[in-house]
C-alpha cells in the first residue's frame, strides 16, 4: 500500500511539470502577428560595424549621479510609436523643470520683464536729486575726505579695532549723499511695479557705529517704502558697548520698521544670515547686506524685478568700493571694459573675477541687462525667502566664514535655479584695511574652520573635480570635515545636475582663466639644509618677493607643492626667478 501511494505522488509531480513547461513554451512562442525572432534575416537588414554600438537598450539606466534624469521625455522618445499620445499634452518646459525639481514652488507672482525705453527717463528713477546729509559736510557726494596728521594715531587704532577709519567715518553723515556711478543705459530702464516686497537681513558682530548705521539709513533712504518689509540686524554676539542699550533705543525712531535680534552665542556670519532667514518673515525676498554698506540710487528695482519674474533666481548687485580710509566710491577692479566680471575661483577655493565674455555677452540683447555668473562673493544677494528655504539655506556644518559663497551658487546652479549679476544694481561696500586685527573665532569652533568649510563644499557639489582642489590644498586630505550624508540625499532628491555639466554649461570660461592643475609629485615645506628656516611667501601673490622665515610647522604661507608640470607652486601661483635674477618671486 505504501508502495503505491509513493508511485501515485510521483507520477503526479511528472505530470504537472509536463504541463507547467507546456504552458509556458505556449506562452513564449510568437503569435501569427509577431515577428518572429528566430526567423532568418535578410543580410540587408542586418547593422553594419560593431555591434555594441548598434545594439543598445532602448531605455538607458538613468544611474549617473548628479544628473537630473527626465523620464517623460525618454518615455516620448523611446516609446511614442507605440504609445500615441495628444501633442497637446504634451508637457511645455515649466511642467518638465517642475517635474524634475518637484519640491520646488511654481513661480505665481505675477510680473512683466522690464523694458528699455531709451530717452525717457525709468519710472523708479528720483525725479529730483536726493537731500543732502549736511550741507558742505564732509564726504558728501563720496568726495575724499582726508584727515590731517593729527588724527594719525587714533586713526590708527580705529582701524585696528574695526578695519576702518571710524574717526573719518564718524565724522560723515549717516544720511550722506552718494555719487552715481551707474552706465547711463541704467536711467532708462522701466520696471513693472509689482515687484515682489524684501526683508533686508544685516549680520553684525563688534561693527563701528557710523558704518553699521549708515548701511541702515541709506536702506532706508533709497527704497521706495512701499516694497520695504523690514531690516533684520541680527548681533551675533558683539560685545561693544556702543551696540547694546544705545542701538536699541536708536532704532526706535523708526517705529518697528528695524528689528534686532541678538544671539546668545557667536554663530558666525554663516549660521547668523540662516539665523535671519527665520527672523525676517514679512518680505518676500530676503536681501543679505554686510554691515558696512551704502546702497546706491535706484538699486532696489532693477535687484528684486528678476525675482519677481522667476523665483528661482539669485541676484547679486555690482559691488562698489568705498576706500576704508577716505570714504570713495569706485567701481571694483577685474571686469571687462565696462567693470562687467562673472565671479569665479581658482582650484585652491580662493575668490576670483573673470572678465564678461563674448559668449555671455551674446545672450543679451541690451548692454545692462542681468548676465549670468557662475558664483558670488557672498556678502550681497537677494532670494525670494521660500526658494532659499527650499534649498536648505546654508550648509549646517559651515563654520564661521568661508565657502558659504561657493556652495549656495553651486546649489542654486546645479539644483535648477540661476544666479545673476544685476549691472544696475549698485552697492558700495567697504573693504577692510591692512592692519585689522580681525574676529578670532570663539574657542569652541576649533582650528582651520574656512578649510573644513571648503572642503565640505567640494565633497558635496564638486564630484570627481574635488581631485583638482586636493591637489592644490593637499594639506586638506586628512582634514574631518563631519557628516555630509544630508548635503548628499538633498542633491539625489532633489535630481541636481553633475559638476561636470556645470562646469562645461556654466562655468566653461573659468579653466581658461584657472588651467586644471597637474597632479602633485611632492608636497611640504622647503626647509634650508640642516638649518630651522623656510622659504615663506610672506603672502605676497602676482610678483611680490619670497622670503626666509623660521620654520613655523603650520603650512600657509609655507606650504609648497611640486606638480608633474615641474612647477613649484603655491596656490595658483609659481615661483620663479625675478628680472634681474637676484630675488626668488612667486
Amino acid at each position: 500500500m505504501r508502495l503505491k501511494v509513493g508511485f501515485i505522488i510521483r507520477s503526479l509531480l511528472f505530470i504537472g511539470t509536463f504541463l507547467g513547461l507546456l504552458v509556458l513554451w505556449s506562452s513564449l512562442s510568437p503569435k501569427p502577428n509577431d515577428d518572429n525572432p528566430f526567423e532568418k534575416r535578410d543580410d540587408g537588414v542586418l547593422p553594419k560595424g560593431d555591434l555594441a554600438d548598434q545594439f543598445k537598450p532602448v531605455v538607458p539606466w538613468p544611474h549617473v549621479e548628479g544628473v537630473e534624469v527626465d523620464l517623460n521625455s525618454i518615455r516620448l522618445k523611446h516609446g511614442g510609436a507605440n504609445h500615441p499620445h495628444n501633442p497637446d499634452q504634451q508637457p511645455n518646459q515649466k511642467q518638465v523643470i517642475q517635474q524634475q525639481y518637484v519640491t520646488f514652488k511654481p513661480h505665481t507672482q505675477a510680473y512683466t520683464s522690464p523694458v528699455l525705453k531709451k530717452g525717457i527717463l525709468g519710472n523708479f528713477e528720483p525725479k529730483e536729486p536726493e537731500p543732502l546729509g549736511v550741507l558742505g559736510g564732509p564726504g558728501e557726494g563720496a568726495k575724499p575726505f582726508v584727515l590731517g596728521p593729527e588724527y594719525k594715531d587714533a586713526v590708527q587704532t580705529s582701524i585696528k579695532e574695526f578695519g576702518f577709519n571710524m574717526v573719518a567715518s564718524d565724522m560723515i553723515s549717516l544720511d550722506r549723499t552718494i555719487s552715481d556711478i551707474r552706465h547711463e543705459e541704467c536711467k532708462y530702464w522701466h520696471y513693472d511695479d509689482r515687484l515682489m516686497t524684501s526683508s533686508v537681513v544685516i549680520v553684525f558682530h563688534n561693527e563701528g557705529w557710523s558704518t553699521l548705521m549708515r548701511t541702515v539709513h541709506s536702506v532706508i533712504k533709497r527704497t521706495p517704502r512701499k516694497y520695504l518689509a523690514e531690516i533684520v540686524m541680527i548681533d551675533d554676539f558683539s560685545n561693544k558697548a556702543h551696540l547694546k542699550e544705545r542701538l536699541e533705543e536708536y532704532i526706535k525712531q523708526w517705529n518697528g520698521l528695524v528689528k534686532l535680534f541678538r544671539n546668545e552665542k557667536r554663530e558666525g556670519l554663516i549660521q547668523a544670515r540662516s539665523i535671519g532667514a527665520n527672523k525676517a518673515n514679512k518680505g518676500q525676498v530676503l536681501i543679505y547686506l554686510d554691515a558696512h554698506c551704502e546702497v546706491g540710487i535706484n538699486w532696489y528695482g532693477p535687484l528684486v524685478a528678476p525675482i519677481s519674474k522667476d523665483r528661482t533666481v539669485c541676484t547679486v548687485p555690482m559691488i562698489d568700493s568705498i576706500h576704508g580710509q577716505s570714504f570713495t566710491i569706485n567701481p571694483q577692479g577685474g571686469g571687462d571694459k565696462d567693470g562687467f566680471a562673472r565671479g569665479a575661483w581658482d582650484w585652491s577655493m580662493l575668490w576670483k573675477r573673470v572678465p564678461l565674455g563674448e559668449a555671455e555677452k551674446k545672450l543679451r540683447k541690451t548692454h545692462t541687462e542681468p548676465y549670468r555668473s557662475p558664483a558670488m562673493a557672498g556678502g550681497l544677494f537677494a532670494i525670494e525667502r521660500d526658494f532659499f528655504f527650499e534649498l536648505g539655506l546654508y550648509d549646517p556644518g559651515l563654520q564661521i566664514w568661508g565657502g558659504e559663497n561657493f556652495e549656495i551658487s553651486y546649489k542654486i546652479w546645479q539644483c535648477g535655479g540661476q544666479l545673476l549679476f544685476v549691472p544696475c544694481s549698485r552697492i558700495g561696500h567697504i573693504y577692510r584695511l591692512q592692519g585689522w586685527q580681525g574676529n578670532p573665532p570663539p574657542a569652541h569652533i576649533g582650528s582651520s574652520p574656512t578649510l573644513k568649510n571648503y572642503v565640505r563644499v567640494v565633497e558635496t557639489w564638486w564630484d570627481d573635480y574635488k581631485d583638482y582642489f586636493y591637489a592644490s590644498r593637499p594639506e586638506t586630505l586628512t582634514l574631518a570635515y563631519g557628516d555630509i550624508s544630508d548635503l548628499k540625499r538633498f542633491r539625489e532628491e532633489h535630481r541636481c545636475k553633475s559638476f561636470k555639466w556645470f562646469m562645461e554649461e556654466i562655468a566653461y570660461d573659468i579653466p581658461q582663466h584657472y588651467p586644471l592643475p597637474p597632479k602633485n609629485v611632492e608636497w611640504g615645506e622647503i626647509r634650508g639644509f640642516e638649518s630651522s628656516y623656510c622659504i615663506d611667501s610672506m603672502g605676497h601673490t602676482n610678483g611680490g618677493n619670497v622670503e626666509i622665515g623660521p620654520c613655523h610647522r603650520m603650512g600657509g604661507n609655507q606650504l609648497f607643492r611640486i606638480n608633474e608640470a615641474n612647477q613649484l607652486m603655491q596656490y595658483d601661483q609659481c615661483l620663479t626667478r625675478g628680472g634681474d635674477n637676484s630675488a626668488v618671486i612667486i
